[in-house]
């Protein structure tokens, strides 16, 4: 391919990152800015590819057919519970292959004679010692992001005393390693992969001491590391477009984790420091469950039928009953009885950022009834019937009123305040904080035990029978 086609085509697919990564900003137009951003990358590699004579085009063609293949079977076989596993690999695979790149190019012949020749460049050296750096903490990071999703009862949340001290000699440990690589050319291979030892280290001690309901950070900030490991490796390579794609990546990443960190009432500090634990203390389970009060579908259906305003909240455990679609049935037989649904969406329910609107949007439920918090809560005095399906700690009122429990200060969704609460879930069983929810017990809630699909289902059929 000639230099101008390789350069229209890194533009045509950099523009096509940009309009698809716009494009997720909203429900509505995700699905097409996802497919804009998979044109876009295919259009890169392919021009890459090329550019660089590695492959012919009968090669290109069965790489991506083979791509393609393994991205389909993981499309179709992956549950979406699962997703966030899923993403969090796809981080660690894309820092594990900046540590790669780095680490060939030292090895390069065109590394070697520059070496040789006494030339200055200190920027690429310094780009490379970034790529390894950061790729390699996002590799380990995600690894162990993965299995605490995993819930593998190998992984479990680690602290010890000195650990942020460990941490800060790490990291120090790192830079310095690397400052010894771009000054030491030409002992540059030994110093990468000591330093890339160092910072495996460091992302495995970052994120092993994160609880379970930090994992919607964690998930947005090592997005936001590999994108910044593939725009290092960008300037190694002297690719514009993986810088560009690199910092687009690393760029929104850091805007999520900060919308995360504001819902989560975290510092960004905290989390690029591996601080973000749980602690404190709260009342016991005997303290809070006083008085819970069980229902039963038919009494739900009672409720919804003479109600005007019904509001859904949606947790992981809807994702974990995959009862996405049970709700689109209830949520189109109400609006039927006109009856206003709205669906109230906290930004780190689930298990990754937006994994609420990913399941809802899954079912073909209305873009427009999917409200922020904020949106919600100013008019929760006004619902009639607030159904809470599989969440828990981010109803959970002892964010507002007890100082001592571990999400103190998180802003939560009120179904509190709303006139009548349900809330569907198997067991009183607490959230990934680990604590009791006095929601559960509350004058003007009752629960409706069991698996989440399920009991939906019965509602929807109790209430066309009414």
């Amino acid at each position: 391919m000639s230099p101008d086609l390789i350069d229209l085509s890194y533009l045509l697919a950099a523009s096509l990152f940009i309009i698809g990564l716009k494009g997720l900003t909203k429900p509505r137009t995700a699905v097409r800015g996802n497919l804009l951003s998979a044109l876009a990358m295919l259009i890169a590699v392919a021009a890459t590819l090329r550019h660089q004579d590695i492959v012919g085009v009968t090669g290109l063609l069965i790489a991506v057919g083979i791509g393609s293949f393994v991205g389909t079977i993981l499309a179709l076989k992956i549950e979406m519970t699962a997703m966030p596993q899923l993403v969090a690999l796809f981080n660690g695979l894309g820092g594990g292959a900046s540590v790669l790149v780095a680490g060939a190019y030292l090895a390069g012949k065109e590394f070697s004679a520059r070496v040789a020749s006494g030339a200055c460049f200190t920027d690429v050296l310094t780009a490379t010692a970034a790529s390894g750096l950061i790729g390699a903490v996002t590799l380990s990071g995600s690894l162990v992001a993965f299995a605490k999703l995993q819930e593998l009862k190998f992984v479990k949340d680690v602290s010890f005393p000195g650990q942020k001290l460990l941490n800060l000699f790490l990291a120090v440990g790192a830079i310095g390693l690397g400052w010894m690589l771009v000054t030491q050319p030409e002992h540059a291979q030994a110093w990468y992969w000591v330093m890339a030892c160092v910072a495996t280290g460091l992302g495995i001690l970052l994120v092993i001491s994160i609880g379970g309901a930090d994992m919607p950070v964690v998930i947005a900030l090592l997005n936001s590391y590999s994108g910044l490991a593939a725009s290092a490796t960008g300037f190694v390579l002297n690719n514009n477009l993986l810088i560009i794609a690199g910092a687009l990546v690393g760029a929104s990443g850091l805007i999520l984790t900060r919308i995360m960190c504001k819902a989560m009432n975290r510092s960004l500090g905290a989390v690029l420091f591996g601080t973000m634990q749980s602690g404190g203390t709260s009342l016991s389970d005997e303290e809070v469950y006083t008085s819970v009060r069980s229902t039963s579908a038919d009494e739900v259906a009672m409720m919804l039928e003479v109600s005007q305003n019904v509001l859904i909240v949606p947790g992981y455990g809807m994702a974990v009953a995959q009862a996405q679609h049970a709700v689109r049935d209830l949520t189109n037989l109400l609006l039927n009885r006109d009856v206003d649904v709205q669906f109230g969406i906290h930004p780190v329910a689930g298990r990754m950022p937006g994994h609420m609107n990913v399941l809802l949007a899954e079912a073909d439920i209305d873009y427009e009834r999917l409200k922020e918090m904020d949106e919600v809560n100013s008019t929760m005095d006004q619902v009639d019937v607030a159904i809470v399906l599989g969440a828990n700690d981010v109803v959970n009122p002892l964010a507002r009123t007890d100082p001592n429990s571990p999400i103190a200060g998180m802003p939560i969704i009120d179904v509190d305040k709303a006139r009548t609460v349900i809330v569907i879930k198997r067991s009183l069983s607490p959230g990934f904080a680990g604590i009791a929810n006095p929601l559960f017990a509350a004058d003007n809630t009752l629960m409706l035990f069991g698996d989440g699909k399920k009991a939906i289902t019965e509602i929807t059929k109790a209430f066309d029978d009414a």
